[in-house]
């Protein structure tokens, strides 16, 4: 950002520059070269004093020899044809001129300026020629001395764009590093606003919005704590029914059940007073897909539904952890026996590609009617339906996605998921 800004700078000052330095060294190069052509107008009037007189013809000459002495030739054509000063040739210039015209050309090497002096014997051409290097005498060093204008005022631009730059820079970092760690679950970060009105207003607003959010996950903490305390009540109730069984498999593979729910609720209330940055979540799929089969293979039995469990004999680690993992496998294998009848078999497996971990339950059911209406993710329930909101999200947590397809008979659902 700080970069583009100083180009921004230099762009508009390089703009600016051309379009006054540019202007000024050609009227430098035009001041030159009309100055060049007033000297050569002067050594030719000086002698054209002496040219309208055949008697000053002595005094002709002297003039002459006194102008021609630098670098500028001054030559008096003479109406009898004569040449007097520096040799020259009778030009179609000299020959107008000869009519009475007093011009300035442009010739190899330089400018001739030319002047007619009428007399009683005719008209006399006063030639002056003035060379190329006094036409352009100090237009070079006008041009450096525009060019390190121009270089002292980007010089200047660079350093005040960059300070500048610099500035409103690190104010956006460290709007931008105040939004990551919200983001990253730091509710406590917060930005001093500063820099331009536009990025400080920017700052207060997140300060703002750090503030409503973590009252709001206050708010959602206390509210799951509090009812997750309210179970607590038909928890014991149910416990105290279970230890009233009279069969002792049934008592203990119900008490099984009623342990897993109390762990649940404990995870749920520690979850919502837990005030501090969660480390990355990480699990192993593969173990928890054995572990959750596991759990569903006791009412699968009982429904007489045939359990195929297909896992890589690779380790499987994804970006979630094993109680949001283990939800979202819940979540679709109840589909399973709630939305097919008794008896219809499933399977899950667990598949590891190069840079993806593939999550799978499967059935032969009858499937759905139309698997795009759930893999739009919306439904007139304001989830995705069939309850596969929870494993969409946890999915997407971890940066994967859900997906739903026919598997012909039945319903193939997939977590697909990086591999970490």
């Amino acid at each position: 950002m700080r970069r583009l800004l100083v180009r921004y700078g230099l762009a508009m000052t390089s703009v600016v520059l051309v379009a006054f330095l540019v202007p000024l060294g050609l009227l430098a190069r035009s001041l030159a070269f009309e100055r060049a052509l007033g000297v050569g107008r002067s050594d030719a009037q000086q002698v054209a004093v002496f040219a309208g007189d055949p008697g000053d013809e002595a005094r002709l000459r002297a003039t002459l020899a006194a102008v021609n002495t630098g670098e500028r030739a001054t030559t008096a054509f003479l109406p009898d044809g004569r040449v007097l000063g520096a040799p020259s040739e009778r030009t179609d210039s000299v020959e107008l001129a000869a009519l009475g015209t007093a011009l300035t050309a442009r010739v190899a090497g330089g400018a001739e300026v030319l002047v007619p002096v009428g007399g009683s014997a005719g008209t006399t051409v006063i030639r002056t020629f003035v060379p190329e290097s006094e036409l352009t005498e100090g237009v070079a060093r006008a041009w450096l001395l525009l060019a390190g204008v121009g270089a002292v005022l980007l010089a200047g631009t660079a350093l005040a764009g960059h300070r500048i730059a610099s500035r409103l820079s690190r104010s956006v970092r460290d709007l931008a590093g105040v939004a990551e760690r919200l983001g990253a679950g730091d509710l406590e970060a917060r930005v001093t606003p500063s820099g331009p009105p536009e990025v400080a207003s920017v700052g207060a607003v997140l300060n703002e919005l750090g503030d409503q959010v973590a009252g709001l996950l206050a708010d959602e903490r206390e509210l799951v704590a509090d009812l997750s305390h309210r179970l607590r009540t038909p928890i014991t109730a149910l416990s105290l029914d279970v230890d009233a069984l009279d069969d002792p498999v049934d008592r203990e593979r119900m008490a099984g059940h009623v342990e897993d729910l109390v762990v649940a609720v404990d995870s749920v209330i520690h979850q919502a007073r837990e005030h501090d940055r969660r480390a990355p979540a990480r699990c192993d799929a593969v173990r928890v897909v054995a572990d959750r089969a596991r759990f569903w293979a006791v009412l699968a039995t009982a429904q007489g539904r045939a359990l195929d469990l297909d896992v890589t004999d690779l380790d499987a680690p994804v970006a979630l952890d094993e109680a949001s993992l283990g939800a979202a496998l819940d979540v679709l294998v109840d589909n399973v026996f709630r939305h097919t009848p008794h008896g219809t078999p499933f399977g899950l497996a667990v598949s590891r590609e190069a840079t993806e971990v593939v999550v799978t339950v499967h059935d032969r059911g009858p499937g759905l009617p139309d698997v795009r209406v759930v893999a739009r993710g919306a439904s007139g329930g304001g989830g995705t339906g069939l309850g596969l909101d929870v494993a969409r999200r946890a999915a997407e947590r971890a940066g994967g996605r859900l997906e739903l397809s026919d598997a012909g008979p039945g319903l193939r659902i997939a977590l697909v998921l990086p591999a970490v």
